[in-house]
């Protein structure tokens, strides 16, 4: 075992501060990797503040790490020494229950080991602990490769936030022409606008704040949807092939639903609270579906990360030091942020 410097919190009510932490020793299996960024996701304040009430303390948060492998186990064949590698939301998983056989590791029947806050089953009576550290000891099945032609920072969130909009894009076989809304422009929103433009479908951002038009058109978006404008929600009814929700919090479902075409889908992928009530004819009408969806399996995540190579797509990042976390965490909460910090973590190890 080896005594580390890292960034958590030992309540929910108390700032992130400098904490000592336990890390394995590199197994046969494992991959050290030396962190150099690491994403914010707004689950990482979810967890830290306890708001799902499931937290462990200490948390230490962080699951949209990139760094460089600085020792491999004598069993690890994918990764050397110098790699750029990634590491996202999940550390392990059982290896043989059918999701896990299936590439998808998240959805995991016997419990996927998240890349923070989970059980550890290497150190006995500890939870994982996340980015916020200096370094990090993971199974290399659950190591990406990063592509070196794209800026490593701004890879960081494509680990959380890419993956939490591709997964859907791609489940659902979004194509070229398909006409396909993004509810809401944040850092899950952003990154659905890049994908689907990317992929070739015709790209409308639908949101509350006529001031967003601007960034959503330069994001990639062809159109703007302003939703609390009646007349114009009216003229795109039955219009969407698909729809990606990505609203953080319970919502009205009905103006949205009312958008899709007969037999399209709207996935959600922000909201984990209780969704207003809406009116099932909304969906029987039309033999809609509405759908959810959690991150994606490790092969996925690795295809999402070879189209960001292909294609150059990266997040839109403001780049912080490790002491401004608490700062960059009230600034999330306010949506002051264009649209993911990213922790420079040199400002942990200096």
């Amino acid at each position: 075992m080896r005594t580390i410097k890292a960034f958590g919190t030992t309540a929910a009510t108390e700032d992130l501060k400098p904490i000592d932490i336990v890390r394995r020793e590199v197994g046969k299996n494992d991959i050290k990797i030396d962190i150099t960024y690491c994403g914010v996701c707004h689950s990482d304040i979810h967890t830290a503040r306890n708001e799902w009430k499931n937290s462990k303390y200490p948390v230490v948060p962080g699951h949209e790490i990139i760094g460089r492998v600085v020792e491999v186990g004598n069993g690890v064949k994918k990764f050397k020494e110098g790699d750029l590698v990634g590491v996202g939301c999940l550390v392990d998983s059982c290896h043989h229950c059918p999701p896990c056989n299936n590439h998808l590791e998240q959805f995991c029947e016997n419990g996927a080991t998240f890349t923070y806050n989970s059980h550890d089953k290497y150190i006995k009576g500890q939870q994982t602990y996340g980015g916020y550290s200096t370094d990090v000891v993971v199974d290399e099945q659950f190591v990406l490769r990063i592509p070196n032609n794209i800026d490593p920072s701004a890879a960081a969130p494509l680990l959380c936030a890419g993956i939490t909009t591709w997964s859907p894009l791609r489940h659902w076989k979004v194509k070229k022409g398909d006409k396909v809304g993004v509810i809401g422009l944040g850092g899950l929103g952003h990154m659905g606008v890049k994908f689907a433009n990317a992929l070739g479908a015709k790209v409308v951002m639908i949101t509350t704040s006529p001031d967003k038009a601007k960034d959503a058109k330069a994001l990639g978006a062809h159109e703007v949807l302003i939703s609390k404008n009646k007349e114009d929600m009216a003229a795109h009814k039955n219009s969407f092939d698909f729809i990606l929700n990505t609203i953080p919090v319970g919502h009205e479902m009905d103006p949205y639903i009312a958008l899709l075409k007969i037999d399209a889908t709207m996935v959600l992928v922000g909201a984990v609270e209780n969704l207003k009530p809406f009116h099932g004819g909304g969906i029987i009408g039309g033999r809609k579906r509405i759908a959810g969806s959690l991150i994606g399996g490790i092969k996925e995540t690795q295809e999402m990360l070879d189209f960001c190579g292909d294609y150059n797509i990266v997040s839109d990042i403001e780049l912080i030091n490790i002491q401004d976390i608490n700062n960059a965490y009230e600034r999330v909460i306010n949506s002051d942020v264009k649209y993911r910090f990213v922790i420079d973590m040199k400002s942990l190890k200096d």
